[in-house]
């Protein structure tokens, strides 16, 4: 079993103690590959637009955003991981899927993703964690991921796990072993049902793809379409 982690920050704090708890059930039998932002992607995305046009290929960052591809393409269980900045991802996880959006349903998404299983862990001292957590969900899900399962927790008295009361860091360290449990017993061999949610998302994807193609069948988003047979009875859930 392959496990992809990007870490959205390179703090070794609360949420990373979490990861590490998380990626306790999964050591002894699974290859893990992870990322630390922005160490692995440290730029941000300039909105040049080439990835959609001329091909992720021809992005200025694309030695970093490839490696990272890569290795979320070849993992059968993919964590994403941030604390709450501002009520959101940090700027550094934030920079990074959008150097991915090209992955999203409306423009090329990778068939694979809509078989595969992902996890976010976050948490904040107060407010936030929601929508923290739905930062990066947004992403996940346009990418054709379905099975996302989300651990998040609110600290209230600190923001260093050392510093918490024994009793918060008991009650997390269960929390998080019964979230990992879970996602342990699946059989990551059988591919991950795509939900309604997902399929509603594609086939408004291709309505808009439909009429675009219409009007520019040699755009790089038009052409792959027409190249995975969506136009036609071809969905990537049903692909091997």
């Amino acid at each position: 079993m392959k496990i992809t982690v990007i870490n959205g920050t390179e703090k070794h704090g609360v949420t990373y103690k979490l990861k590490e708890i998380f990626l306790e059930k999964f050591k002894q039998n699974s290859e893990i590959t992870e990322f630390y932002l922005p160490k692995d992607c440290p730029n941000f995305c300039v909105g040049c637009t080439n990835c959609f046009l001329k091909g992720e290929s021809t992005c200025k960052d694309y030695v970093y955003i490839n490696a990272i591809k890569t290795a979320l393409l070849e993992a059968d269980l993919i964590v994403m991981t941030s604390p709450c900045y501002a009520m959101h991802t940090t700027g550094a996880m934030k920079a990074l899927l959008d150097h991915f959006c090209y992955l999203w349903m409306s423009h090329r998404p990778e068939r694979v993703m809509f078989k595969k299983r992902a996890v976010i862990i976050t948490q904040c001292v107060g407010a936030g964690a929601k929508s923290t957590a739905k930062d990066i969900k947004d992403s996940l899900s346009w990418w054709g991921i379905s099975k996302i399962g989300i651990l998040k927790d609110t600290l209230f008295y600190d923001i260093v796990w050392n510093n918490l009361p024994e009793k918060k860091c008991t009650k997390l360290t269960t929390k998080v072993s019964k979230f990992a449990n879970k996602f342990s017993k699946i059989n990551y061999s059988k591919r991950a049902r795509s939900t309604l949610i997902t399929k509603i998302k594609f086939y408004c994807s291709r309505l808009i793809k439909k009429q675009q193609y219409k009007k520019d069948a040699s755009s790089l988003d038009n052409v792959y379409w027409k190249e995975q047979g969506w136009f036609e009875k071809n969905r990537p859930w049903k692909q091997k």
